[in-house]
């Protein structure tokens, strides 16, 4: 027989259960009220803090050992109650009931708002209160300790260092602190990491505009079983006309689920090389690659802009290597104003013969 069994109707577990047991009925109450995923719900959150201060007592064999012998009351007060007047000074563990604010008994040390501050400091009678952690540091404990055993249910992988996913939050070893009325709030929930994943597109894309669909895996928990999941879905997003490289598209929360929430999605946009075109900012440059002898006699092209105009060049010569010539509001639109457009600039690249013979040689000296 046991002194009460309030600890364990929180669980929802029978008094003879094993270790095992007490672990995956708080591995499934936790994280089904984890704050986390329930922001909005005070309840929730009540909720949490209660299995977190069953959890720790009930999976410390020594306070499960004195709990079972003489109840939460006596823990919390270190020893038995002091006597009531007219009472003959015997011991009363508490009645079972309801535990608004976690396990409050009232007395002097009760904090208002849910949850107890008392010492503790042993396992045994007298010597001191108990005194709870934060709800949290049971939960960030209670998953360094499944990670270190290998895990054997999944539950282990929330807050895994695999797939870009944060570990629970450590406490450096130093020891947890009472969840007193200066630190019962609760601990600073971790902001969603951010993931960039490159997003390639043509030049045409960026001079024109276009609508892209994305379709991505993220990596989700079952409220009920705690598994990881794998789920797809398709994220649709519009490529403005005049885009740079360099520039984000992003979508909020829709990654991998971790402990701050879900991953944020960053898009960074990235340009394929063009056969015939470069970009610098919002200009576009054209090269007209031109033999030594068009260069000093003169030479004709037609040239096609990236919008598909034809420029026609002709030149009487000799043009000069690396000479350019501007052909204003022909390269790429201002994402911010796209009906102002950049310039296209051509550059005139002479290629020059790799060898003379000395006829050749003579001759040009004659010449030139």
């Amino acid at each position: 027989m046991v002194a009460e069994t309030k600890l364990y109707d929180v669980l929802g577990v029978k008094p003879n259960c094993s270790d095992d047991d007490i672990k995956k009925a708080y591995k499934k109450m936790a994280l089904k009220h984890h704050p986390d995923k329930n922001q909005n719900s005070p309840e929730s959150a009540e909720k949490f803090k209660e299995v977190s201060q069953a959890f720790e007592i009930l999976s410390d064999p020594s306070k499960r050992k004195t709990y079972d012998q003489y109840g939460l009351e006596f823990m919390l007060r270190g020893g038995p109650p002091p006597p009531e007047p007219g009472s003959d000074g015997g011991f009363s563990s508490g009645g079972a009931g309801s535990m608004p604010g976690g396990f409050n008994f009232g007395g002097a040390n009760s904090m208002p708002g849910g949850g107890v501050r008392y010492e503790f400091s042993s396992g045994s009678p007298g010597g001191g209160g108990f005194s709870f952690s934060n709800p949290e540091s049971i939960f960030s404990e209670f998953l360094r300790g499944q990670s270190g055993m290998g895990g054997g249910d999944g539950f282990e992988d929330l807050f895994s260092g695999g797939g870009g996913i944060p570990r629970a939050r450590q406490n450096s070893g130093r020891p947890r602190p009472a969840y007193s009325s200066e630190s019962r709030q609760r601990a600073q929930t971790p902001e969603p990491t951010t993931v960039e994943r490159p997003l390639e597109v043509t030049l045409e894309e960026l001079f024109n505009g276009t609508h892209k669909k994305m379709k991505i895996k993220r990596k989700l928990f079952d409220e009920v079983t705690g598994k990881r999941t794998t789920q797809e879905k398709v994220l649709e997003m519009d490529i403005k006309p005049g885009l740079k490289k360099g520039s984000k598209i992003k979508f909020k929360g829709v990654g991998d689920q971790e402990e701050g929430g879900q991953q944020d999605l960053h898009f960074v946009v990235t340009e394929k090389p063009h056969a015939l075109f470069t970009r610098d900012g919002d200009d576009i440059h054209y090269t007209v690659d031109l033999d030594l002898k068009e260069a000093l006699t003169g030479w004709k092209r037609t040239i096609t802009t990236i919008d598909r105009k034809q420029i026609s060049l002709d030149k009487a010569g000799p043009t000069q290597p690396g000479s350019k010539e501007i052909y204003p509001n022909l390269g790429m639109p201002l994402s911010k104003k796209p009906d102002t457009r950049g310039d296209f600039i051509v550059t005139y690249n002479v290629k020059f013969p790799t060898s003379l013979t000395s006829k050749q040689k003579e001759e040009l000296k004659r010449i030139l």
